[in-house]
């Protein structure tokens, strides 16, 4: 009768059969020495994840040029942003306070002379309004 090796526990099962394989992979022993097999490879994943980030650090802080970076870009160069960074608003104004739009519109509406958006215009259905 042939009989089922186990790689991950080193051992060979006396039977082969379904039961018998379902019994030994739901055990403690199996299950650990699984979580050990693939341990390994994401332990040496993560090391090698580890040290790009640190090469990449050492890098910067040389001065020298970042691996993928775009050796041409500047942020400090005159004219990728204007004055304020860039989220300023157009000729250094102020935003607007709260509940005020542009100039001649109504707080919460659009353009003069449009009113309110539809459904907006008054009190629900079967509360008032004839």
């Amino acid at each position: 009768m042939p009989r089922y090796y186990c790689d991950y526990c080193d051992v060979f099962l006396t039977h082969d059969s379904h039961s018998v394989r379902k019994q030994h992979n739901s055990g403690r022993k199996h299950r650990d020495n699984m979580k050990e097999y693939y341990g390994q490879f994401v332990s040496k994943q993560a090391q090698n994840l580890i040290d790009e980030i640190l090469a990449k650090r050492a890098a910067q802080a040389a001065g020298g040029a970042v691996p993928g970076a775009d050796p041409n870009f500047n942020p400090n160069a005159p004219g990728m942003f204007g004055p304020g960074g860039p989220y300023a608003r157009p000729g250094g104004m102020a935003p607007p306070p709260p509940g005020y739009g542009p100039p001649g519109m109504a707080p919460g509406y659009g353009p003069p002379g449009r009113g309110p958006p539809p459904g907006f215009g008054g009190p629900p259905p079967g509360h008032g309004a004839p």
